[in-house]
């Protein structure tokens, strides 16, 4: 029975009525996500997965697992790298543990508006970043966005650096944003996320930096006054295979992957600029007072930034960090 079975199967072959794809492997994979499904990232995943399943006939099947059902960022990561887990999207800030350089993304007042971040990200810099990743037991797959972080707090807008003089403000665990609350004359106490809201409510701190998006999600604006597009710092989202699992994969199921990564990349950084504005005009229908900062003060926050930047330049290389400042000033020169 078997011997016959396979002979018809050969003949099929070799007629060309049956392709070598229809009877290639059934692939199954998970993917962790932290936030909800209707969150930029979340869409962001399911366009991916539909891109995936569509261009490979439906061979390759990725179930999302959202609202880190499996795990926080540092949980999945560590995850993919052990292969039980096979696709997640952290913030690059994850990744600074193991691939220092990747630090530089996560610098005070780096990028001045979203195409500097995208053609950095998308370029030279950012593919030296992820050419890191595979002897870490990663793959990079492309860079989404979670967007640029903005101020708000209780006691005044944010117009110039003095203003966050003497503020008590959330700071993340990550060394580079205590000394940048520092240097601006703030005074930086660390908070999980699901312990910002009470804090602001208390007065315990008088106020924070996430993603607008973030902010409103979070029902910030019942506790915050005032709205300040500081633009302190960007975030990026990665998309990670295992490279345990990647390497089982053919060289053309690689490049699905690959390219359905790459396609979402336009569609997701889409969704999370669409989300931050939406989430700006909620938050000030809801009464939050939204100022912008001057192209003048942005100069002089980057001035006060010099000596975070100089300190962690030593860290992460001093000639990969000349390299990523000396191409964001390419893109910000007159054009001739």
């Amino acid at each position: 029975m078997r011997t016959t079975l396979l002979k018809k199967l050969g003949v099929l072959l070799v007629t060309g009525l049956l392709s070598s794809a229809a009877i290639a492997q059934t692939i199954d994979a998970k993917f962790a996500v932290t936030l909800p499904k209707n969150s930029h990232q979340g869409l962001g995943v399911a366009k991916f997965i539909d891109l995936v399943k569509e261009k490979s006939d439906g061979r390759i099947k990725i179930r999302p697992y959202y609202n880190a059902a499996l795990g926080n960022d540092v949980q999945v990561t560590s995850a993919l790298q052990g292969g039980t887990i096979e696709f997640t999207v952290p913030q690059t800030s994850t990744l600074t543990g193991m691939v220092r350089e990747f630090e530089i993304l996560d610098y005070p007042f780096l990028f001045a508006n979203e195409q500097e971040a995208d053609t950095i990200l998308d370029g030279a810099i950012g593919q030296r970043l992820l050419d890191q990743l595979p002897e870490k037991g990663l793959v990079g797959l492309a860079y989404w966005e979670n967007g640029f972080f903005n101020a708000t707090n209780s006691k005044h807008p944010i117009t110039k650096p003095e203003d966050f003089e003497g503020l008590k403000f959330r700071a993340v665990q990550a060394k580079i944003s205590q000394e940048t609350l520092k240097a601006l004359g703030a005074n930086p106490v660390s908070l999980a996320v699901p312990e910002i809201y009470t804090a602001l409510e208390t007065r315990t701190i008088d106020g924070q930096g996430t993603p607008t998006a973030v902010t409103s999600s979070l029902k910030l604006g019942e506790v915050q006054k005032y709205l300040s597009l500081t633009k302190h710092s960007y975030g990026a989202f990665l998309p990670l295979a295992s490279k345990k699992f990647w390497d089982k994969l053919s060289e053309a199921d690689q490049q699905i992957i690959k390219e359905a990564a790459e396609e979402t990349r336009i569609y997701q950084r889409e969704i999370a600029r669409q989300q931050a504005a939406e989430a700006q005009a909620a938050l000030a229908a809801q009464g939050l007072e939204v100022n912008e900062v001057s192209d003048a003060e942005m100069i002089r926050f980057r001035e006060k930034m010099q000596p975070v930047w100089e300190s962690f330049n030593a860290e992460i290389g001093p000639e990969f960090a000349a390299e990523t400042f000396s191409e964001i000033e390419k893109l910000r020169a007159p054009a001739n």
